[in-house]
């Protein structure tokens, strides 16, 4: 008894002692968890925030913008199975499958329980060298599960406590006043943690078949490097590598970061940024097939990806301006006026942002610019 109680005290002196960790565990419709800890695919006790035994991340070429917070993806499949490699569309995830993704953000040097000051930076989420997250220099706010059933996917948002040891289920959402701090000044901007039903307005990208699935997880988003492995591979051949995927040879599309020149040319990284950001719903079959607005990365760049376009029932949101992408006058253009806009009524896209994207808005802008053509 003195020993246990030796070692107990010993632990929480020096910290040494990791959270029991649960087994991953998917949970049925009929019994979701209030606690994220029930899932057992992240662990956090207020110091460090862990992934569970077989719980892989991964992370994207090009992301979708939420308020500039910092995302760590992760995937888990149950024992046995394999995702399907798909060229031209999201893998195919096995019944089972459990994906992650975990907002968080840097404190900034202000930060305080009554001021939620963190650091806006244009960067992704990084690991330890021990592989964890840092919760003295990191905040968790919130953490999304797409869990896929026999009935299809399901998702699911968890918010984290105030001790940062665990998130809690709020199928109704919830709101957070935050601050960002960067060498420009301090940016005061509402986070929204969408509702269970506002998640399927981007992950039903068919609106005829209400068919809820990822979309971030495709072959050109995922063909890049990830120092998880410990070597220079893609995502995608340490998947196949590791037995977590099928059906893949070895040629994959080529990765785009929209925020890196050196991954493509200026038309292929503002297409890859308008894919990951808008396309969920301006593709063909989208929400918002009746803008006839095709965002999505294989559209032809033509009319109906915005050159020339007329508006479409888009009321006070298209600024006065005459088209969605007026070449070579980016101030003239109802794309770039739309991006740089919060007012709900205006600002592109609907949901995740209540700031402007400065660092994507220039992408698009530059892009514009280097448009030649009229549309007289």
């Amino acid at each position: 008894m003195r020993l246990a109680l030796f070692i107990l005290v010993l632990c929480t002196l020096l910290g040494a002692c990791e959270p029991t960790k649960r087994q991953p565990t998917l949970h049925e419709p009929d019994g979701i968890p209030e606690r994220l800890s029930d899932w057992g695919i992240l662990v956090a006790d207020g110091r460090y925030l862990r992934l569970n035994d077989g719980v892989v991340p991964y992370d994207l070429n090009t992301s979708l913008f939420t308020d500039y917070a910092l995302k760590l993806r992760t995937v888990w499949l149950p024992a046995g199975t394999q995702a399907t490699y798909r060229e031209d569309r999201e893998l195919d995830f096995p019944v089972g499958t459990v994906i992650s993704k975990t907002f968080h953000y840097e404190r900034a040097e202000t930060w305080s329980a009554d001021r939620f000051d963190v650091v806006q930076a244009e960067r992704e989420s990084s690991l330890d060298e021990n592989r964890r997250l840092d919760l003295g220099n990191h905040v968790l706010v919130e953490t999304r599960l797409l869990v896929r059933y026999e009935e299809g996917w399901s998702a699911l948002p968890y918010v984290w406590n105030e001790e940062q040891t665990d998130a809690f289920l709020e199928i109704a959402g919830d709101a957070r006043r935050i601050s960002l701090l960067s060498d420009e000044g301090v940016t005061d901007a509402t986070y929204i943690v969408p509702d269970a039903n506002q998640c399927a307005g981007c992950h039903v990208t068919d609106h005829s078949a209400k068919e809820m699935r990822p979309i971030g997880p495709k072959a050109w988003q995922l063909n890049r490097p990830y120092s998880w492995w410990g070597n220079d591979a893609s995502q995608l051949d340490n998947w196949s590598a590791n037995n977590l995927l099928a059906d893949f040879e070895g040629d994959a599309p080529s990765g785009v970061r929209w925020s890196d020149p050196n991954s493509g040319s200026l038309e292929q990284r503002a297409r890859a940024y308008l894919d990951a950001n808008c396309a969920h719903c301006h593709n063909p079959a989208g929400a918002a097939d009746t803008s006839a607005l095709h965002l999505n990365l294989d559209a032809p760049v033509d009319r109906l990806f915005g050159i020339c376009k007329t508006p479409v029932a888009v009321g006070r949101g298209s600024g006065d301006r005459p088209f969605d992408v007026y070449p070579g006058r980016p101030d003239e253009s109802i794309m770039v006026y739309r991006m740089e806009h919060t007012d709900p009524a205006i600002a592109m896209p609907e949901l995740g942002r209540s700031t402007i994207h400065s660092e994507g808005v220039h992408v698009i802008r530059t892009w514009i610019s280097s448009l030649n053509g009229d549309c007289g």
